[in-house]
């Protein structure tokens, strides 16, 4: 079966894959116009790109505009950190995985984000299935921290020796 991964970074995608390997032919989706700035964009980009290539996993790279991603969260500048900028900000990118994984005939798609003790399988989940029924492709609902899945990423990180980002990534958590 062939699964589209949406990918944040790399410490997630480590423990995201390492736990759908022996189920799933992976292809892996980047697409996070929300990081900034692009310098931190791009590394993450870059240890990404190196685990798939190290796993002989096919990585697809979506486009990075930024602009986009801020007119999507105007005016939610102050939101708390998960709160409704965040909302916006994972239906954008889990939408943008569901077109790809119709367009080019997956079976199922998933993302790494609820690998993270940050994001609430509870909210990303049910956005999954909306977009499922939407595009006709299944999504892999997961809360993939479970069962010590975040401190798996933790121990795939650090002897991969991944990038570990203090923050989600977009401009607006970068101090909090």
């Amino acid at each position: 079966m062939k699964i589209l991964v949406h990918v944040c970074c790399a410490v997630c995608a480590g423990g995201v894959i390492d736990q759908i390997k022996d189920k799933y032919n992976i292809t892996c989706y980047f697409y996070n116009p929300n990081i900034h700035p692009q310098e931190e964009y791009e590394r993450r980009l870059l240890d990404v790109y190196k685990h798939c290539a190290k796993l002989d996993i096919s990585l697809i790279h979506g486009e990075y505009d930024k602009n986009e991603w801020l007119g999507l969260v105007k005016g939610l500048e102050s939101e708390p950190e998960g709160g409704q900028r965040c909302l916006k900000c994972y239906t954008m990118r889990l939408e943008q995985t569901a077109k790809i994984a119709k367009d080019r005939g997956f079976d199922i798609f998933a993302s790494t984000l609820t690998i993270s003790p940050h994001k609430k399988a509870e909210i990303i989940n049910p956005i999954g299935q909306k977009l499922s029924e939407k595009y006709g492709v299944k999504f892999l609902e997961a809360d993939f921290k479970k069962h010590d899945g975040f401190k798996c990423a933790c121990d795939i990180a650090k002897s991969e020796n991944f990038y570990r980002q203090n923050y989600c990534g977009c401009v607006y958590s970068q101090n909090t």
